[in-house]
């Protein structure tokens, strides 16, 4: 089952502020989901070495796996978009034999890229922003552009590191536990643990506090509690919505559809 119900563009208020609301009725959003489940384990589940349990796809038609050595742990979440994909490669063809290894709770978000020709390790509760790069190869020789790949060195991402929105990070680096790296910054040299880092080329913003910090593998402590109130939430946004009021909100949108 997906434990993350809530669509993308469905409406929560908080506080005064608001995203899309979501008119579909509670029953048709939960045939939606269930389709969504059979169509990511007949489609999407094949294509990865492993996907482990609890995996949470918003649009999964809009992710694209290559290779054959792209491994993922428990209760990680997918957000991709029609204009956005989400592509992941293992480039395991020739003598090369790149591997991809996502640990448990990582939050993917539209448009993201991450390539292997050698490694990419990204550890438990990582996130990563809308379009973030990983890659562990130049992909062409400096001097030999024929040569495909390059000379790649492995990537390395601790435990709960947030790449924020369009940053890269280039091959041979290692990024420690808890660090953020701001958004659109270029990372080419390794950042250390419980800091913040940013620009092109990134340099040190300042340090985080240690020990002070609730991860995404803190939200899933309780998978079913969670998925029950997801359920809940759902019944009550969801549950004055009509099928007749969900296709009046196809045809005549305004600023809430």
């Amino acid at each position: 089952k997906f434990l993350c119900t809530l669509s993308y563009k469905e409406q929560i208020k908080i506080g005064d502020k608001k995203i899309r609301r979501d008119s579909r009725p509670y029953w048709l959003k939960k045939i939606a989901s269930k389709l969504n489940v059979r169509y990511v384990n007949r489609f999407i589940r094949p294509q990865f070495k492993n996907l482990g349990k609890g995996p949470v796809f918003f649009k999964p038609r809009y992710i694209k796996l290559f290779g054959s050595n792209i491994s993922v742990g428990n209760f990680p979440t997918f957000i991709s978009a029609p204009d956005d994909y989400i592509q992941i490669t293992s480039w395991d063809t020739g003598d090369w034999n790149g591997e991809v290894e996502i640990g448990n709770y990582v939050l993917i978000s539209p448009g993201v890229r991450i390539m292997a020709a050698d490694r990419v390790v990204i550890g438990d509760s990582c996130m990563f922003g809308h379009g973030a790069c990983i890659t562990d190869a130049d992909w062409h020789g400096i001097y030999d552009r024929t040569k495909v790949v390059g000379d790649p060195k492995p990537v390395i991402l601790e435990e709960n590191v947030w790449i924020g929105e369009d940053a890269m990070i280039c091959k041979g680096v290692k990024i420690g536990k808890n660090s953020i790296v701001g958004a659109r910054s270029v990372v080419t040299k390794d950042i250390p643990k419980n800091t913040i880092y940013a620009g092109n080329p990134a340099i040190f913003i300042r340090n985080l506090d240690d020990g002070e910090f609730t991860t995404r593998k803190d939200f899933f402590k309780n998978p079913i509690k969670l998925a029950k109130d997801f359920d809940l939430l759902d019944r009550y946004t969801l549950g004055q919505n009509s099928l007749f009021g969900w296709i009046k909100s196809i045809i005549f949108r305004d600023k809430s559809h």
